[in-house]
């Protein structure tokens, strides 16, 4: 009988991220909470260790999908503090955001249905006033990847980051107008423009951690980007970054950031801490193959 003996093979196909947050809320009276806070369905098959919503203290908790796919935790919080929270790891092939420089822009008849609500004026991104101003800008791009990338760059130009300035009611006129925002003012302009450019684009929304990159000054945070649909296929533009990164992390997609809200509270409730983690995890997989 042969003897079998094990070896290590270590492997760099992959690489594991540990990312988590931490978020407390003071309630005046029992107050329901919806959080959008988990990983989205798409990569829960790519989680090492679990993503639970977790509460300090006992309250009714259990969660839904809503309308677009997103995994909601709906809570009763009780009066006082409470905190939730999640620490796990996810594996991720790492790999930059996929790139198609030949896609193409799709005439509207040839849109498939589901993707004709994404070419709409929302609540944080007015094409009806941004239409003019993008077709002077835009109209004279090459339709398709050029025109997003140029949407982009465009916008990356015109916004200056200011984390301090944050405001939730920021529009993409707004934004464009005042010339500054944080990651969800850069996505609603750039969403807003590819929209008045007949481009269905949606807001994304998850974890980007400094991997791959020099580390930010800024506090980390839930990061925010934006899909648009070319060719067939949805793909991913950072209009913060303008860069192909490593190890998005989605959360939640909507049509703006209305729909993908990680908290909605039905009360007098009071943030009082929030914090995010999102790192790489520095270590080799380790597997074994008979010989």
């Amino acid at each position: 009988m042969r003897a079998i003996c094990l070896r290590a093979i270590h492997s760099e196909l992959f690489m594991k991220i540990r990312a988590g947050y931490s978020i407390t809320f003071d309630s005046a009276a029992s107050t329901p909470i919806n959080l959008m806070l988990s990983v989205h369905p798409e990569r829960r098959a790519d989680l090492i260790t679990p993503d639970v919503c977790a509460p300090d203290t006992d309250c009714r908790i259990d969660t839904f999908n809503d309308s677009f796919g997103n995994l909601i935790t709906r809570v009763l919080a009780p009066p006082g503090p409470v905190t939730f929270s999640s620490d796990f790891l996810i594996m991720d092939d790492g790999s930059p955001d996929p790139a198609a420089p030949a896609a193409r822009q799709l005439p509207i008849d040839d849109l498939p249905g589901d993707t004709l609500q994404f070419l709409l004026a929302s609540r944080y991104c007015e094409t009806d006033e941004l239409s003019p101003m993008a077709w002077s800008l835009f109209g004279h791009i090459n339709p398709g990847w050029d025109r997003v990338q140029a949407i982009v760059d465009w916008t990356h130009q015109r916004l200056g980051y200011d984390y301090k300035r944050a405001r939730p009611t920021r529009t993409a006129r707004h934004a464009h107008d005042e010339q500054t925002g944080v990651c969800r003012d850069y996505a609603h302009l750039a969403i807003a423009l590819c929209r008045c450019m007949n481009i269905p684009a949606r807001y994304c929304t998850g974890y980007l951690g400094d991997i791959g990159v020099p580390a930010l000054p800024t506090p980390m945070d839930f990061h925010a980007w934006f899909e648009a649909y070319l060719d067939g296929a949805w793909y991913t533009f950072d209009a913060r970054h303008n860069a192909r990164r490593i190890g998005r992390i989605l959360i939640a997609r909507g049509r703006d950031a209305a729909d993908v809200a990680i908290s909605t509270t039905f009360g007098t409730t009071w943030l009082t801490q929030f914090s995010v983690t999102t790192e790489e995890v520095h270590e080799q997989a380790v597997l074994f193959a008979a010989e």
